[in-house]
């Protein structure tokens, strides 16, 4: 098991920054990605961005050339940086994380840390 410990939401204004930090309890078995992903009220969660133990990354659409996500393995932390935030950009951001151990996928989730970006 993996327990995932997110930080740095809260609340900015519409232009503003923040820093989300996911750190892992240990290394992840190889292949794994670690990701972010968001859900606002009333709609489904959706993928913000990962990063795979390789360090290939995928971005959602609406966040690309706004959201910088990055890894430091020694410290099994992904980070989103995200900049120039847009009210849509309010939810809550749940880090994933997930490995492949002896054939099998497994899959964990962060408790969900909120961003608010006001207008």
């Amino acid at each position: 098991q993996v327990q995932l410990v997110e930080s740095g939401g809260g609340l900015v204004q519409t232009g503003g920054s923040l820093r989300l930090s996911c750190a892992a309890s240990r290394s992840l078995f190889s292949p794994n990605a670690m990701g972010w992903y968001r859900q606002a009220p009333g709609k489904q969660r959706e993928l913000v961005a990962d990063i795979s133990s390789s360090g290939v990354t995928k971005y959602a659409d609406s966040v690309k050339g706004r959201f910088t996500i990055s890894r430091d393995h020694a410290k099994n932390t992904v980070y989103l940086q995200m900049n120039s935030l847009k009210p849509e950009d309010t939810a809550v951001y749940y880090c994933n994380a997930y490995e492949v151990k002896f054939g099998s996928q497994y899959d964990y989730w962060g408790q969900g840390t909120q961003v608010t970006v006001s207008s």
